[in-house]
């Protein structure tokens, strides 16, 4: 299959759903069973192959089915559950228990908690047209590879965010703003990367398909994540072994409240952080981030209603003190609102803050906010220390229906500036932090760079106005008079 038609072929699946279930919930149902179908075509194809490497040797097979990519029970093959025609929901769950249990290192949990089981939302018929419409093609590795089903993969994840609403922005981040943020924070090989609020994985996967396109070493690269929605976390991890990718850490859970990743009861740190967490949240522990045990409270803390700098100081505080790097995607909010201030000055005066880049409206998901991203360093360079970069890109973007997104040659435009790192007339202005201080901390880009003035018709007195329209209108008349004149003779 070509990459379209395969699109179109798992794209299919999630229409026979339509007016069945609602579609901000199409996600817990298919992607499981997409991941299910490539998980038994892929035993399949390697257990042909050790049948003709072997001659049929059934020693042999035994020993080397347990260095598969995954163990699939006999009971929970995906044969098994389509010749099943009663209770199918019963027969899939069954057998992606069992998958899970047989897997316990790289699968538990995986499938998420769909209820299959519940006819009153899928009935069998519906199972079992689904279980055929991804019969129709085998998924294994000869047939459509890591890098093409991946691709396909992502298509169906803009899809779904595209069809479910406001459910969107939970596991969806505008891969424009993606690759952006990516080549900002150039990943290195052999380097962590940690997104404490991943959805489904899309920043830390970019990360390593960056270096991957460069032809550089990318399965050294060290993923972490952390979700707190169950079914996302379950997607992030399925979307990365889609891609091929197997050595990462996705863990479910709240970064705030139980951050999940630590070492000696602090922390665990890491090189880059890239981030696009939930904005201005109010159902936040205020009172326990006041005496956080991890000491993330470093700048003060933040009020109930906004916990944005609550996630900005866990960053801060997960990166690693040599040579830590973070991006986040904000509202612009987090610049200049007052409640703010003081964590602001203070994030300044540490001289964490490198660089603020505006970008225009509809980045986020159903939200026709504007957006910007606070990039932050533990040990800026020599010519770098005591400034800030803001770059003013608001303009830079493109509008397709209610979605906003960056061309190639925006994002060109904008890591350029970047890497430059220097004044530009009406587009990004270096900074003293003193001066940023001096207005109260406030990194509102308009503060520090000029947009260029649009071309406008000059505005004349009323007085002026009505001259010219009076002598205008005796000059038409004039014309009128000699046009009429000619007519009759």
């Amino acid at each position: 299959m070509t990459q379209k038609e395969l699109e179109k072929y798992l794209w299919g699946a999630a229409t026979q759903l339509r007016g069945t279930i609602d579609a901000g919930d199409y996600k817990q149902y298919i992607f499981p069973l997409l991941f299910f179908k490539r998980i038994c075509d892929v035993w399949d194809e390697e257990y042909q192959q050790a049948v003709t490497d072997s001659g049929g040797d059934e020693d042999y097979l035994a020993l080397v089915q347990k260095n598969f990519h995954f163990q699939v029970p006999p009971n929970a093959h995906w044969n098994q559950v389509r010749e099943t025609t009663i209770h199918v929901g019963m027969a899939l769950q069954d057998a992606m228990h069992a998958i899970e249990a047989a897997n316990p290192a790289t699968l538990y949990g995986i499938f998420g908690d769909a209820s299959w089981t519940n006819k009153n939302r899928l009935s069998d018929e519906t199972l079992l047209n689904l279980i055929e419409h991804y019969s129709k093609h085998q998924l294994n590795m000869s047939n459509i590879s890591d890098d093409k089903l991946g691709n396909a993969y992502e298509y169906l994840i803009k899809e779904f965010a595209d069809d479910s609403g406001h459910t969107a922005a939970e596991f969806y981040t505008n891969r424009t703003v993606v690759k952006l943020m990516t080549m900002i924070m150039d990943p290195k090989p052999g380097e962590s990367v940690y997104d404490p609020t991943c959805g489904s994985g899309g920043l830390l996967l970019n990360c390593a398909l960056h270096l991957k396109e460069e032809g550089k070493e990318y399965r050294t690269l060290k993923l972490y994540g952390q979700e707190i929605n169950l079914i996302t976390s379950a997607i992030a991890r399925m979307n990365m072994f889609m891609h091929g990718i197997e050595e990462f850490s996705i863990v479910r859970g709240d970064t705030l409240a139980n951050p999940a990743f630590l070492e000696n009861d602090r922390l665990k740190k890491f090189n880059v952080i890239l981030a696009n967490p939930p904005y201005s949240i109010k159902a936040w522990d205020q009172a326990s981030f006041a005496n956080d045990p991890y000491g993330r409270n470093i700048w003060g803390v933040p009020p109930q209603g906004c916990a944005d700098y609550a996630f900005e100081q866990h960053i801060q505080q997960s990166l690693n003190i040599e040579n830590g790097r973070s991006i986040s995607l904000w509202p612009h909010g987090i610049l200049f609102r007052n409640a703010e201030a003081e964590m602001r000055k203070n994030m300044i005066l540490e001289d964490s803050v490198e660089c603020v880049i505006g970008l225009g409206p509809n980045l986020f998901y159903n939200s026709p906010m504007e957006a910007c991203l606070l990039i932050t360093k533990t040990k800026k360079e020599a010519s770098k220390k005591g400034k800030i970069l803001f770059i003013n890109a608001v303009k830079e973007v493109r509008q397709e229906k209610t979605m906003g997104f960056l061309t190639d040659q925006h994002i060109k435009k904008i890591f350029e500036a970047y890497q430059r790192f220097k004044s530009q007339k009406h587009f990004a202005a270096l900074v003293d932090s003193k001066t940023v201080l001096s207005n109260d901390g406030n990194m509102n880009i308009s503060l520090y760079v000029q947009p260029e003035k649009e071309n406008q018709a000059e505005i004349l007195p009323f007085e002026e106005v009505y001259k010219n329209w009076e002598s205008s209108s005796k000059t038409l008349k004039t014309a009128m008079k000699k046009l009429f004149e000619t007519i009759e003779k």
